[in-house]
């Protein structure tokens, strides 16, 4: 056995994992407390497909294709992109209400509330997933491909899932204010998902915008998830490297985030919580 074992102390790994899991818990039964948290994760999604799907699917044309074929990629990824606001609320209501200088008293470390909070949204994204694949294939939405596409594709979502929960926890530690932290991330996050290809095809948008959208993360990764899917809208309308090699560039993309905003959000987290 090793000195921690033998000392009567869990090892660092599993007692890191063992702490999380814990923590990830307490997030999970906030909503047998307050079920309206899956509305979020659930309605919200099926009203978004249901919405672009009956409503503006006979009003924009796509070529090679149908619109609900179209646009399922782009909900699914706004989706994801909006996801970042909820680690952000959860994060900055724990530190305005001082849960967490009341967890600093276990003997537990602060990676752990971190990591905890982490896997909970991730299963929140999950269930999302799952409802929004279903609703499209209710509405019209089709694989094209095959599983090795398929499984790149999950792969892709759960990297980008991933970095836009480490974003929203460094937004939820930069901003001081629930409120505040809705108001900013809904500034942020409206720009990128509706000035790019999610809803509307790019040539379709005035000249400059055009070039705008073609850089926009957010097209990227659209494009990506339609080409892996085998969904129109995939091919690139304008001559940059992001759109004539979508899947490469999304995945450099999500990978550049999370290792940027990884790191910042455990400093910016240490930092607040020194006190």
């Amino acid at each position: 056995m090793t000195t921690l074992e033998t000392s009567g102390h869990r090892p660092r790994l599993r007692a890191l994992v063992s702490d999380a899991l814990v923590f990830a818990g307490r997030h999970i039964r906030h909503i047998k407390q307050v079920p309206e948290k899956l509305i979020d994760a659930t309605v919200q999604p099926l009203m978004f497909v249901l919405l672009f799907a009956y409503v503006y699917g006979g009003a924009i044309a796509v070529q090679n294709g149908s619109y609900r074929e179209y646009v399922i990629a782009g909900i699914l990824i706004q989706t994801y992109v909006f996801g970042m606001t909820g680690p952000a609320i959860s994060l900055s209501t724990d530190l305005t209400e001082g849960v967490i200088d009341r967890f600093r008293s276990l003997p537990t470390s602060r990676a752990a509330y971190l990591f905890g909070q982490y896997l909970a949204e991730l299963g929140s994204l999950a269930i999302t997933t799952v409802v929004l694949m279903v609703t499209g294939l209710v509405v019209g939405w089709r694989i094209h491909t095959g599983p090795v596409d398929v499984a790149i594709a999950l792969w892709l979502l759960f990297l980008f899932g991933s970095a836009m929960i480490w974003l929203g926890t460094v937004l939820g530690l930069v901003v001081r204010t629930p409120d505040s932290v809705m108001g900013i991330g809904f500034a942020l996050v409206f720009p990128l998902t509706f000035l790019s290809s999610a809803f509307v095809p790019m040539e379709t948008l005035p000249v400059p915008l055009q070039h705008l959208a073609a850089w926009n993360p957010v097209s990227v990764v659209v494009a990506a998830m339609r080409r892996l899917f085998g969904n129109p809208g995939g091919a690139p309308t304008m001559a940059t490297w992001p759109l004539e090699h979508p899947v490469t560039a999304a995945f450099l993309c999500a990978a550049a985030v999370l290792v940027l905003a990884m790191p910042a959000a455990f400093r910016l987290f240490r930092r607040r919580t020194m006190h």
